[in-house]
């Protein structure tokens, strides 16, 4: 699963909301097709990891993917039954925050039909609406 190797502090502190849209990685940079978000949330590992699974399935050694997300933020819980206080909670996960108009994956190397159907396959894995997107053509 995906998680960094190193992080300057283990513990991060977690803003309660995510607004605005995504800076960078808007446009597509080295596929013939994305998903893009449509919604702000935080993806998290696992759900990065069945998607690539779902699109590797269906690419089957045709095509190739790029993951532009990646889970660098930190997300903390305490254990079940324990008292209030006593600090911070330990790292449970880790989390990719993702906002609107963000490239999450590309694909290159497939037909439109076999496009849509991993759009599909893909969107259901995701706790987000996402949309598919292909590059324009000059």
């Amino acid at each position: 699963m995906l998680m960094p190797k190193r992080v300057k502090y283990r513990k991060l502190q977690s803003s309660p909301r995510i607004k605005g849209y995504a800076k960078g990685s808007t446009e597509i940079n080295w596929g013939e097709y994305a998903i893009k978000a449509l919604e702000p949330k935080w993806i998290t590992a696992r759900q990065i990891e069945a998607s690539r699974i779902t699109i590797v399935r269906y690419l089957k050694k045709k095509g190739k993917m790029w993951i532009r997300i990646f889970p660098d933020k930190s997300i903390t819980k305490h254990p079940a039954e324990t008292r209030m206080g006593k600090g911070k909670g330990d790292p449970e996960h880790w989390v990719a925050v993702v906002k609107p108009g963000r490239i999450m994956f590309e694909i290159e190397g497939i037909d439109d039909a076999t496009a849509e159907e991993i759009h599909q396959r893909v969107s259901a894995r995701l706790p987000i609406k996402t949309k598919l997107i292909k590059r324009q053509s000059f």
